[in-house]
């Protein structure tokens, strides 16, 4: 571990820094029912700020939540923690930047729109961040086991003197520093974080994955076994990753598969590759990817519409919906 990396537990932090304080958590999706539930737990004063219309009202409430609007959660709350999408979090900042005054907090659980400029809050407000490193059920599940889900926390702006400790104290609340809390910086997470989604977790792995299934079908082989071989199995290989890092996998793997991978991976994750990866993180650091992202939103998301309907097109869709139908697992 690097030197320099700080990382905070239960006892780094004080729970007394919120006793007095009203936390709004505008959103109620992933991050948000986690975040809020946790806090509620915690005995933190919780209010969820969601639009009249929004479909999640009557969930927070049967949750045993208070929920207001998001200018009226924002204007009751001490901190606001903004966990709506990032395409909409702009405009949301904008319907409450008034009610945001000196010396509340304004949280992120992403730092896309402080970095790249797109949210630039008034003087005088902690502008932090809060980011359980797992999908929220996840969060809220671990909390209710009494364990852990770890995190990272980065203070943009410490206007008050004490956004560090509200961030620590909020993390202690939703059950990060049970398992640990990285400290980072607003722009070391988005960019690490667009970088990882894009080139190896979400975009390289489903391009590898696909590719791989062709390959198999193009040559002859069944639908159904290049589907196993190149998808179903990756879950067995990254939950051993998961649980011991790279040597876990290695040591549970066949000494073929060991040998074959050893010998073979660095033929398709070449230095091509890692031209093109490097291309990508200039991407991400420079900005191109943000101002396309941006204005694909702006357009009404043609080519977003048109990429997603081609991925759920993918004869790999087909053949695994079929299969996982087939299997006990299918229908959990």
């Amino acid at each position: 571990m690097d030197e320099d990396t700080q990382i905070y537990y239960d006892g780094d932090a004080d729970s007394t820094v919120l006793d007095d304080k009203t936390v709004a958590i505008l959103g109620y999706g992933s991050q948000g029912h986690a975040h809020a539930q946790n806090l509620d737990d915690s005995g933190v004063d919780v209010v969820v700020g969601l639009r009249e219309s929004s479909s999640s009202r009557d969930a927070a409430k049967a949750d045993g939540l208070d929920v207001a609007t998001p200018r009226n959660a924002a204007e009751q709350a001490d901190i606001v923690s903004v966990l709506v999408p990032d395409t909409v979090q702009p405009d949301l900042y904008e319907e409450i930047r008034d009610v945001v005054t000196e010396g509340d907090t304004l949280q992120f659980a992403h730092g896309f729109n402080i970095h790249y400029g797109q949210i630039e809050p008034d003087d005088g407000i902690n502008v932090t961040m809060v980011a359980p490193k797992s999908p929220g059920h996840l969060v809220r599940r671990n909390y209710e086991s009494d364990e852990g889900t770890p995190g990272l926390l980065a203070i943009y702006r410490d206007a008050t003197g004490d956004a560090h400790d509200i961030g620590l104290a909020y993390s202690k609340a939703i059950g990060c520093t049970r398992a640990g809390v990285i400290e980072t910086t607003f722009r070391e997470e988005t960019e690490s974080d667009l970088f990882g989604e894009q080139a190896v977790l979400c975009g390289g792995v489903t391009s590898l994955v696909k590719t791989g299934y062709e390959t198999l079908v193009d040559a002859g082989y069944s639908r159904e076994m290049a589907y196993f071989e190149c998808l179903n199995e990756l879950k067995l290989i990254v939950d051993l990753m998961y649980e011991g890092g790279n040597m876990e996998m290695w040591n549970s793997v066949s000494d073929t598969a060991e040998y074959g991978g050893l010998t073979r991976g660095d033929r398709i994750v070449d230095d091509h590759a890692r031209e093109k990866m490097e291309e990508i993180l200039e991407e991400v650091q420079n900005g191109t990817f943000a101002r396309e992202w941006i204005t694909e939103n702006q357009a009404g998301r043609p080519s977003y519409k048109q990429r997603r309907e081609a991925e759920k097109n993918h004869d790999i869709e087909d053949v695994g919906e079929d299969l996982r139908a087939l299997f006990a697992w299918g229908g959990e």
